[in-house]
């Protein structure tokens, strides 16, 4: 058994820390090259959308739960992202009744600029860490993470 670390000190450096850190630097820096590719009206919330949204398109209600959000918020980002054009309210083909949001082809366009900056900024991540630290990063975090996907369902 692991001795436990005195004080507050445990919670500077605990793994869900060290891991949200990450995540905040890592988002950081796709947004500041989001930005200078000309996409700078984007937010990390409407990310929260975009990475939820499938390029078929998906029901409002889907992408709330895919991001553990309210319908009524995630319905805001959908109307914020409407507004800089990235998506869409469509009528869903399979249920008349039904819309999906969808992206539009400025979206397409800025989720392939995304793709780019995540590129970049995993290459700067895998050179500050070596690449045998990120081959162990990228599989320990796949192998940890796909145990929630099987969870995600009963929550």
């Amino acid at each position: 058994m692991r001795a436990k670390k005195p004080g507050a000190a445990w919670r500077h450096a605990n793994i869900g820390r060290l891991l949200n850190n990450a995540v905040r630097r890592f988002e950081a820096r796709v947004l500041e090259l989001m930005s200078a590719s000309g996409h700078a009206q984007t937010r990390i919330a409407h990310v929260n959308l975009t990475r939820n949204l499938d390029v078929e398109g998906t029901r409002l209600t889907e992408l709330a739960r895919r991001a553990s959000m309210s319908k009524q918020a995630m319905g805001e980002l959908v109307d914020q992202c409407a507004e800089f054009g990235l998506v869409d309210r469509v009528p869903d083909p399979s249920d008349g009744r039904a819309r999906i949001v969808k992206f539009t082809p400025a979206g397409l366009a800025w989720l392939d600029a995304f793709r780019d900056a995540v590129d970049v900024a995993e290459r700067e991540m895998r050179a500050e860490l070596g690449k045998a630290t990120m081959g162990a990063i990228l599989r320990g975090l796949a192998a940890y993470g796909s145990t929630f996907d099987t969870l995600d369902d009963d929550i």
